[in-house]
């Protein structure tokens, strides 16, 4: 039985649709991530699991009990805001058994719940103090720990994180993780950030415009991307598009691409990659997908044995960042990024040998934008 299912949900603010025939399910356990831009619908989605917002049409279960039309203290659901939505008036202790307390939870159980909560998110030495007295960070614990207190079948993120600091936000990400793994909870958690998406998820749904465009494990989302959109908003930095032409020569594909500076590239796309959709776009514009990570230098030592396609590119931009190196280069009639590792020496306006692993590139159609292999 799923832990949360979503039938043909749709979402009317008068004229204007923002909810289009979403559907999706997950089983109990799992962490899924509505990820996408502002305004894509995501918050929308999360108010109407929640209750919040009632829906124009379709159906929302939960463990398997439909609850489209329930309110949301019928539903057994827990949310957390980004706004904490604390009472500063009330103690952390307080903050987090109010819930309980309006629930008629026995006292002893409701201190009993404090006590786990606390010891489980390290806020035990906090409880005597109220919001004001409390860092950012330790109020998003709080506001987790009033949600946890609950054990509800469901709980729900509406980006909780988006308030805190680079630094701190890195830091509950990875608590939120252990979290998960630690108590295996349903949970359904809300984000712009395709990071906190990639790191935190079991399942990510990718929306646009209200509808779902790719709902998949961070791998397939990542790796196996639908379409273009998919595959430049996952990814940081984002997944670089070259325009190029799709040819075939004795039964083998190549990709053409024009550039204004040299003789063009004919990049052979590999043989066990080809697809049926590719045959139908001979002779046409296509779109060439690389993630940064899909350059390599070229290790002379190895010779013929290196894999990959061998280029020359002139590099116009070096970007140290610590752990690696981002380099933009000249690829065809615009740039591309590729991230080298940071022993690389490489100056901007010289040119480097660079490998490029055709094996995982993506190809879209540059009409419809969606994957042809």
């Amino acid at each position: 039985m799923a832990a949360l299912e979503i039938n043909n949900v749709c979402k009317d603010f008068g004229s204007e649709q923002v909810l289009k025939d979403v559907s999706l399910a997950i089983d109990s356990g799992e962490f899924l991530i509505l990820v996408g831009p502002s305004g894509c619908g995501k918050s929308t989605l999360m108010n109407a699991i929640a209750g919040l917002e009632p829906v124009t049409s379709g159906e929302i279960r939960i463990a398997g009990e439909e609850v489209t039309w329930q309110t949301p203290a019928e539903r057994d659901i827990a949310m957390v805001f980004q706004s904490y939505a604390l009472y500063p008036s009330m103690t952390v202790r307080q903050n987090i058994s109010f819930g309980l307390e309006m629930r008629k939870v026995p006292k002893a159980e409701r201190e009993a719940a404090v006590e786990r909560v606390a010891d489980l998110l390290q806020i035990s030495h906090l409880l005597e103090r109220k919001p004001s007295q409390l860092s950012g960070g330790q109020r998003q614990r709080v506001a987790m720990g009033r949600a946890l207190a609950r054990e509800p079948k469901v709980y729900l993120f509406d980006e909780p994180l988006s308030n805190l600091d680079a630094k701190l936000r890195v830091d509950m990400r990875t608590e939120i993780k252990k979290l998960h793994q630690r108590l295996g909870t349903t949970i359904v958690y809300v984000t712009h950030d395709q990071i906190e998406a990639m790191t935190l998820a079991d399942c990510i749904a990718v929306m646009r415009d209200g509808r779902i465009l790719q709902l998949g494990s961070p791998d397939e989302v990542y790796n196996n991307p639908v379409d273009i959109f998919v595959a430049g908003f996952m990814g940081s930095p984002s997944m670089n598009f070259i325009a190029a032409t799709l040819e075939e020569q004795a039964g083998e594909y190549l990709l053409r691409i024009e550039t204004p500076y040299e003789p063009s590239l004919a990049l052979p796309w590999p043989r066990e990659r080809a697809t049926a959709a590719m045959a139908e776009r001979v002779g046409k514009p296509v779109i060439l997908g690389l993630r940064p990570e899909h350059f390599a230098e070229d290790d002379a030592r190895l010779g013929e044995f290196s894999e990959g396609v061998l280029l020359t590119p002139r590099i116009t931009v070096v970007e140290p960042t610590g752990a690696d190196i981002l380099l933009q280069l000249q690829l065809g009639e615009g740039e591309a990024t590729a991230r080298v590792g940071p022993k690389c020496r490489v100056a901007a306006g010289e040119r480097l040998a660079l490998r490029i692993d055709m094996a995982r590139a993506v190809l879209f159609d540059s009409e419809t934008e969606k994957r042809l292999a």
